[in-house]
């Protein structure tokens, strides 16, 4: 069941810019869906139009079944949206920011919710102070407390732990997933791809305002990954032997490794064939070692792929 779907949507600006190109996406109900691409893909473009505070030039967005444009405040109640700028009110306390955000929905007030959000985020003990005397990691708290302020169902969170601490990350996450077990669906936006890895039910890379691909993690792993060999000479080769050629090796390290590329998924991964060939062709190891490609390598081939 999708909770977010996204038709046929694109947006050029005035200066001719296409930031997104007929892009089509649907996010399911309850899931931590990661979206990735490098810079100026398009991804902050994409929540904001989401989101509600850019208008589309063309294409549809619904939230939770509601009409972005034509029935705004019934989609954006469902939406909470912790942004990568740190701009919050200096003046106001941590208790009055999260309060108002709560009472801008229209929602009655509710000290009990508004206790355990700052609860949550390690911010109770700070709930009197003004947010101009906190630190830049506990104002990223604050914007996080304000987008759950009137209980969404949806979260966004655009490169939500770019230049956070260590603590807060992992404080971040825990809440993350606690939302995710209470059904709230959560999309992140990242750089650092191994939160992708370690956080999302599927990932999404954008590219040049492109979808490119929507894969289950699991699933894109296995379609992607690839495994490596790595063997240790005990002498530098200048080539790799015309005899070896059908293994597609590489030589690394000026000559002293030979690395070997296979799929996890095939039947035969030849290595057992490889080292017998290596023998034959007198080539003998000191070590061998094996790796197994992350969603980083993954993601920096699909998108060099389509540059």
């Amino acid at each position: 069941m999708s909770i977010i779907r996204v038709s046929n949507l694109s947006k050029t600006y005035a200066s001719g810019f296409s930031a997104l190109k007929s892009v089509d996406l649907e996010i399911r109900r309850g899931e931590i869906f990661a979206l990735l691409g490098p810079n100026g893909a398009g991804k902050t473009t994409l929540i904001s139009i989401i989101c509600g505070l850019v208008n589309p030039t063309s294409g549809s967005v619904l939230a939770d079944g509601h009409d972005i444009i034509k029935e705004y405040r019934a989609a954006r109640a469902r939406i909470g949206l912790v942004p990568q700028e740190l701009t919050t009110d200096a003046f106001e306390t941590v208790w009055a920011t999260v309060s108002f955000s709560r009472g801008l929905f229209g929602l009655p007030r509710n000290p009990a919710h508004v206790e355990r959000v700052l609860k949550d985020l390690s911010l109770w003990d700070k709930r009197d102070n003004r947010i101009m005397t906190l630190s830049g990691g506990m104002k990223r708290r604050v914007l996080i407390a304000k987008a759950l302020a009137h209980e969404p169902q949806i979260l966004f969170l655009d490169e939500p732990t770019a230049g956070v601490d260590v603590e807060l990350r992992q404080d971040m996450w825990k809440l993350v997933r606690r939302l995710r077990d209470d059904g709230v669906t959560i999309i992140l936006t990242t750089h650092y791809i191994e939160e992708a890895e370690e956080m999302a039910d599927r990932i999404g890379v954008i590219s040049k305002g492109e979808i490119i691909l929507v894969e289950d993690k699991a699933e894109l792993m296995r379609k992607l990954g690839k495994k490596q060999l790595s063997l240790s000479l005990q002498e530098p080769l200048a080539a790799v032997p015309e005899g070896l050629a059908a293994y597609d090796l590489a030589l690394a390290a000026e000559g002293e490794e030979l690395v070997y590329t296979y799929d996890t998924k095939a039947e035969r991964t030849g290595i057992t064939a490889l080292l017998q060939d290596l023998a034959t062709a007198g080539i003998r190891f000191r070590d061998l070692r094996t790796s197994q490609s992350s969603l980083e390598d993954i993601f920096v081939s699909l998108v060099r792929e389509r540059h």
